[in-house]
């Protein structure tokens, strides 16, 4: 059947397969079971047969990759959830890294990002925003790729040098953004991000694959250094949610999803993001639910997430919340009042108190009406729960099906080459006057010298000129030789 068993409260509690594309949200504080109720998930799509995507946070989601080890504590569990024939196994598995250390390398063009995710990884300001507008559009009026940031450095100089005629065809572009977006470029170059852009960009089919067995794999994006730089962690992020969204057809409401996208740490992807992203996000999961497409968004409080996406979340595990902040107590009022009331049950209360391993949980069931909350004791996953070694990684890996596709990097022509062979033309054309205007000058300068058709030149007129003064040398001569042997002189 497409359910998932989550765990079991007064009666069991499923997350139905054919309303799993109307998106959830697990929340909770930090070690309160949070990511046991992922693996639960992940492990139930990928037997389902559909694909997941999920972002490992501290290294421990690598454990779907490995089977888990039976105990006592396990079992009994298992038995306390009416989970039947449990049994430890590992879930078919692909890792991706930005920076190709835990992973394959997974990366985007430039101009796939877009201007306005990238000058959001770049933290640039409005005005700097716009002039990368303006320079993404250059590149597509020239018919320049932009693939990695080489291309858009190189367009960048290009923009600065003909920064007077650009200005006039779009719009104002000055000195100072332009280096102020190279500057930032910098920045990302050493903290790494270089590593995301480029080719073989990732192609979004090679997420959504099954095994030989049916079963969806469970693609893992290592993500431990990558959350150190939130800006750079939301852009990816985001720019996966519009990918999937722009490419994927049509097809209504599926018995199951077709891909499952799990985004831990979801209040990052929220956080200083300009009104017009916000909307197109927003925009983004209330209507990719018909491509078949569900999101699951896990962070420690309900609201992190805006309210306009939170009540798009139908699908609910909360975990504990303590609420000793006045930020924890609004919190905790804002879980409570966002479940569907269960008479017998204190809701704001009983948050407060839920042990490691229980949580509320509301699903949506029938005609997409959910269930009224319940108090819910957990699942035991089936794969290891903890993180794996780097030799399990490695041989991982070296079975992994895409691995000859994307491990090595291709580097074809793109905006930085053609721009070095105009750059190099160009010197060429200014050097070629300049042996012309040398021919000329040593035209003149022989024409001066030697003469022309019409007129003698210098060496004939000295030549002359020296004749002329030794033929009257020679006749001074001879002339006072004569009068000397006529005055009697010697």
């Amino acid at each position: 059947m497409n359910q998932i068993l989550i765990g079991r409260g007064e009666q069991p509690v499923h997350l139905w397969g054919a309303l799993a594309n109307r998106h959830g949200l697990v929340a909770g504080a930090t070690g309160t079971g949070k990511t046991v109720s992922l693996l639960v998930l992940v492990e139930g799509f990928s037997r389902m047969g559909t694909p997941v995507f999920i972002t490992d946070i501290k290294g421990d989601v690598a454990g779907l990759a490995m089977a888990g080890e039976s105990n006592q504590k396990l079992t009994q569990r298992a038995e306390q959830t009416g989970l039947l024939s449990y049994t430890n196994e590992a879930s078919p598995v692909l890792f991706w890294d930005i920076f190709g250390r835990n992973g394959h390398p997974l990366r985007t063009t430039v101009s796939e990002i877009g201007p306005g995710l990238l000058a959001r990884i770049l933290e640039l300001s409005d005005t700097q925003t716009g002039v990368l507008e303006i320079v993404f559009r250059l590149a597509d009026d020239e018919g320049l790729l932009l693939l990695d940031l080489d291309d858009l450095r190189a367009l960048l100089t290009f923009t600065a040098e003909n920064r007077a005629e650009i200005s006039t065809r779009f719009g104002l572009v000055s000195g100072q953004s332009i280096a102020a977006i190279q500057r930032a470029l910098l920045k990302l170059e050493r903290e790494g991000g270089t590593m995301l852009f480029g080719e073989p960009a990732l192609e979004l089919t090679d997420l959504m694959r099954t095994d030989l067995t049916g079963r969806g794999i469970v693609s893992i994006l290592s993500a431990d250094k990558l959350i150190l730089k939130p800006r750079l962690y939301a852009g990816l992020l985001l720019w996966l949610l519009s990918e999937f969204f722009e490419q994927l057809p049509e097809v209504g409401d599926p018995d199951q999803p077709r891909l499952v996208l799990v985004f831990d740490e979801a209040h990052l992807l929220f956080t200083d993001t300009p009104p017009m992203l916000r909307q197109r996000v927003e925009q983004v999961v209330r209507l990719i639910r018909s491509k078949g497409v569900g999101i699951y968004f896990c962070s420690q409080y309900p609201d992190d997430i805006p309210n306009e996406i939170l009540g798009q979340l139908g699908n609910r595990i909360q975990h504990a919340l303590r609420a000793y902040t006045p930020r924890d107590q609004k919190a905790v009022r804002a879980a409570a009042e966002s479940f569907v009331p269960n008479p017998t049950l204190n809701v704001a209360q009983t948050i407060a108190q839920l042990a490691v391993g229980e949580a509320l949980v509301s699903t949506l069931q029938g005609k997409g009406v959910p269930i009224p909350v319940e108090k819910t004791l957990i699942c035991p996953p089936r794969c290891r729960m903890g993180a794996i070694t780097e030799h399990e990684r490695a041989a991982v890996l070296a079975r992994s099906p895409i691995g000859g596709k994307y491990d090595q990097p291709i580097n074809r022509e793109s905006a930085y080459e053609i721009l070095s062979q105009r750059a190099e033309q160009k010197n060429k054309t200014n050097t070629a006057p300049s042996s012309d205007h040398r021919r000329q000058e040593k035209g003149v300068i022989s024409d001066l010298l030697w003469g022309t058709g019409r007129r003698q030149g210098m060496v004939e007129t000295l030549a002359k000129q020296t004749v002329r003064t030794i033929g009257s040398q020679v006749g001074r001569q001879i002339v006072r030789g004569i009068l000397g042997s006529i005055l009697g002189k010697k």
